[in-house]
């Protein structure tokens, strides 16, 4: 039997031909750099006798040449640095030896870090799922399916930072997506106890039973209304192509029926508790908020009072989608009542349940980590699925495949079982063409994150990951669990609470082939109710390991790294993939100060982790040695800034002398740090080749890294002093996602300013370096240099210019709408500079005419 390959004449990505005869998901061509790297255990495994399970992911390499060059570019970097440091201490000539010192340890400290983060990039490893195997091997000719039973966490907390269309696409997609529907459940957290929530999830409950058969009938992606309805239209992919316009049509006016009905939402709430208020005439009444049944919500109200208001309110649970049966069951043909045709659709939709946890004075509710462990828990007694996949409100499923593809990973035969968590990149939608902010992050998703798939496998990075339950809960995996482990966990229950259900769960949260409960076990709440709502408290956690050994980690801004670490440290390996099209896409701040806010609590939240129990340097010898250099490189990298701030400074020196050199004889060291850059700069090269990204990416990433260490990374730095002194330390603000109408209107964030003081320290490293540069000039005016000494002190500008390239998105950002015509700019800067240099010219003139 021929290959595609064959029958074109042979194609040039590995990868591509690897994933095509597996017959799964085609791979880009920009994995052209990247062979198979498992030849040898392909075919052991099809030697092997029948009934062995067959592998469900490939595994490739970076081509020999490629990497070798990256490597050997690595090495030479090496060496200029010690030969650069071994020139300094034989030349300790400066202007200034202090800064002379500084700067020596501040060149040591890069060169540390540099080394750190690049040896963590000399062995990636990329993975691509085999998904027609695992069909194969799961789904039966019968309709059934024997894969495993997943949970999905969900959560937001107000619908007015977080869009509640966002989150209700986001509802839509999951329940859309293509997993069996009795094989999975979706607990929505609803943190902030809000009316709006509930009702609009009632409201996407009665959508999803059109959306998803729709879905399902005409095989569309993506599978969220609000964006596959605003993408272009795409070739049909389905069987029933004579119906799809219709259908279509018909969604499309029933989807802006349900946006309008969100919209509207609140306006209804408002209006229909004022008139049940309004009726009630008892004396002493209050102004609650009502439900459409007539009841009182008994979480938050519009006019907050005591026990419904943000961070008071008791517990609130309810299935909106009872578990459907493990039977297809198919709809009703096109009638007058049900105009479109699902007599040949599967109309099943999956197990949905809405959670707002208890909250009361007096306690720390643990911000979204506490959410989640609640939802751990609430789940536990519910599905209990052995697999977990968690998605902040904004995000939604972008290619239907995904759940399938990571369960490949946590099912293989090799390493599955030792796998704790499968990491997809984030991706975003309606950023600006050229990233201004660097919001894609693509070095490190595309880069660092594939050279950590090497290792141990990479960090946890907050949503689009699914987790093997047993992990979360703190058990040691496979190979280094003791024949013991279970029966320990079960005698030292104060480390789980007090719940007896749930303790007793635990056992069975590790069985792959378990089945959901039956119908009838969920429907029938009443007998689990106590236990529910004893998990849902505020006072459940007390004197357990919740927070700190168990679930999500507490009191660290990044618990997504920590806890991911927690997992690593125990034994845990972990698997990245990121697959095309891409798995899920969100929203991101592209707001300068948001944006600036967003780097400032993972910044701040790293330092926190590197300075608590959670220290990559006291990790046992569970966590290899190699992904414990990259854990203290991610925890250590806003110390940077103490060292980048000084150098940013150095130019305020030529404002007050002749001439000023940190490093005589300058011209040398000039020379040497312009080759170790050019190297740094080549290797960037080689990474974005091998990587698959754009010289765009690798300059953006520079750019914000420059932009955080100016007036970002000090803050963290003054976070952890405080908190080390016993403060309160810096108050992490979380990002906004704002609704907008269109593309037009979501880039109008891009124009806004919001001058906070987080900004002031940028903004007076730009001042001084156009300062540097005007100073220069009018020195060069006023004092007639030579040729010589023109292009000395050029050697040293060429720093300043390289700044303000750097800075240059930071100074977009805070021209507001002015930076649609960036030649402002430019020609502001210019003026700037030449101000400067006829002010220094004018004093210096008046200064020797004085003398004279």
């Amino acid at each position: 039997m021929s290959s595609p390959a064959a029958a074109s004449g042979g194609l040039a990505d590995p990868l591509l031909a690897a994933s095509i005869d597996d017959g799964d998901v085609v791979v880009s061509a920009k994995d052209r750099y990247w062979v198979p790297s498992d030849e040898k255990e392909i075919l052991a495994r099809q030697d092997c006798a029948a009934g062995t399970p067959p592998l469900l992911y490939r595994t490739f390499r970076v081509k020999g040449f490629l990497i070798n060059l990256y490597r050997l570019l690595t090495l030479i970097r090496v060496v200029l640095v010690i030969l650069f440091f071994t020139w300094r201490m034989d030349h300790q000539d400066s202007d200034s030896m202090w800064l002379w010192w500084i700067s020596v340890v501040g060149d040591l400290w890069f060169g540390v870090t540099w080394l750190l983060n690049q040896v963590t990039k000399l062995k990636p490893r990329k993975c691509a799922p085999k998904l027609s195997k695992l069909r194969e091997q799961f789904d039966l000719s019968d309709g059934i399916s024997d894969l495993p039973i997943l949970d999905v966490f969900i959560n937001t907390v107000d619908p007015v930072d977080e869009p509640m269309i966002y989150t209700m696409n986001s509802i839509l997609s999951i329940l859309a997506t293509d997993y069996p529907a009795e094989k999975y459940a979706t607990y929505f957290s609803d943190d902030g106890g809000s009316l709006v929530h509930y009702e609009g999830l009632l409201e996407t409950a009665k959508f999803a039973a059109l959306w998803v058969p729709f879905c399902r009938k005409h095989c569309v992606e993506p599978r969220a209304p609000e964006s596959y309805f605003g993408r272009n239209v795409q070739p049909y992919t389905g069987n029933a192509a004579g119906d799809f316009l219709d259908d279509h049509r018909r969604i499309r006016a029933e989807y802006d029926e349900f946006k309008a009905c969100l919209d509207g939402l609140s306006t209804v709430i408002e209006e229909r508790s004022n008139a049940r208020n309004s009726a009630n005439t008892k004396q002493g009444h209050v102004n609650a908020t009502w439900m459409t049944d007539g009841t009182q919500w008994q979480g938050t109200w519009i006019e907050p009072a005591k026990g419904h208001k943000k961070g008071h309110h008791p517990a609130i649970l309810q299935v909106m989608l009872n578990q459907p049966s493990n039977d297809p069951q198919l709809g009703k043909p096109a009638s007058s009542d049900h105009p479109l045709d699902f007599s040949a659709v599967d109309v099943r939709l999956p197990t949905l349940v809405y959670i707002a946890r208890e909250k009361r004075p007096g306690y720390d509710h643990q911000k979204k980590a506490g959410a989640m462990n609640v939802q751990l828990r609430v789940s536990a007694l519910l599905s209990n699925a052995p697999f977990i996949i968690n998605f902040d409100g904004d995000h939604y499923i972008n290619n239907s495949q995904a759940f399938r593809a990571a369960m490949c990973f946590m099912l293989d035969p090799r390493d599955g079982d030792d796998t704790a968590f499968v990491q997809f990149p984030q991706r975003f939608d309606d950023v600006d063409p050229t990233d201004r902010y660097c919001n894609h992050n693509r070095m490190f998703f595309d880069a660092t994150l594939l050279g950590l798939n090497g290792l141990q496998g990479p960090s946890f990075v907050g949503t689009g990951c699914m987790f093997r339950r047993v992990a979360l809960y703190g058990a040691d995996p496979p190979k280094w669990r003791p024949d013991d482990a279970k029966a320990k966990v079960l005698q030292r229950p104060n480390i789980f609470g007090k719940s007896t259900a749930f303790i007793n769960s635990m056992p069975a949260a590790g069985n792959q082939e378990r089945s959901i409960a039956s119908p009838a076990t969920l429907q029938e709440t009443a007998a689990t109710s106590a236990e529910l709502a004893d998990v849902m408290t505020c006072a459940y956690e007390d004197c357990t390991e919740w927070g700190n050994d168990v679930g999500w980690v507490y009191n660290i801004a990044t618990e997504d790294v920590v806890t991911g670490f927690r997992l690593h440290r125990n034994g845990w390996r972990s698997t990245y993939y990121a697959m095309e099209p891409d798995a899920f896409r969100g929203t991101a701040p592209i707001n300068l100060t948001e944006r600036l806010y967003q780097i400032l609590r993972w910044s701040g939240g790293s330092l926190e982790m590197f300075f608590s129990r959670f220290c990559p340097l006291l990790a046992g010898r569970r966590l290899r040695p190699m992904q414990r250099i990259a854990y203290i490189n991610m925890t250590t990298y806003p110390v940077s800034t103490f060292f980048l701030v000084m150098y940013y400074l150095f130019p305020v020196l030529w404002l007050v002398h002749g001439q000023f050199y940190i490093q005589r004889p300058f011209q040398t060291f000039a020379l040497f740090v312009a080759v170790i850059i050019a190297t740094v700069e080549l290797i960037g090269m080689v990474e974005i080749r091998w990587a698959g990204l754009t010289l765009l990416d690798c300059i953006r990433n520079e750019q914000f890294y420059i932009i955080g260490t100016t007036g970002v990374y000090p803050m963290a730095l003054l976070h952890i002093l405080l908190r080390s002194l016993g403060l309160k330390g810096v108050s992490f603000k979380l990002t906004a996602k704002k609704l907008t109408g269109g593309k037009r209107e979501r880039l109008a964030e891009l124009y806004d300013v919001q001058w906070v003081p987080l900004l002031a320290p940028t903004v007076v490293v730009i001042a001084v370096n156009v300062a540097a540069i005007g100073a220069a000039a009018g020195k060069a005016i006023a004092g007639r240099w030579s040729a010589a000494q023109v292009a000395g002190a050029s050697t040293g500008l060429v720093f300043n210019v390289w700044m303000l390239l750097l800075l240059y998105p930071f100074a977009l950002g805070i021209m507001g709408r002015w930076s649609k015509r960036p030649y402002i700019l430019f020609a502001l800067l210019a003026a700037a500079v030449a101000a400067v240099a006829s002010v220094y010219a004018a004093l210096a003139g008046s200064v020797l005419y004085f003398h004279s």
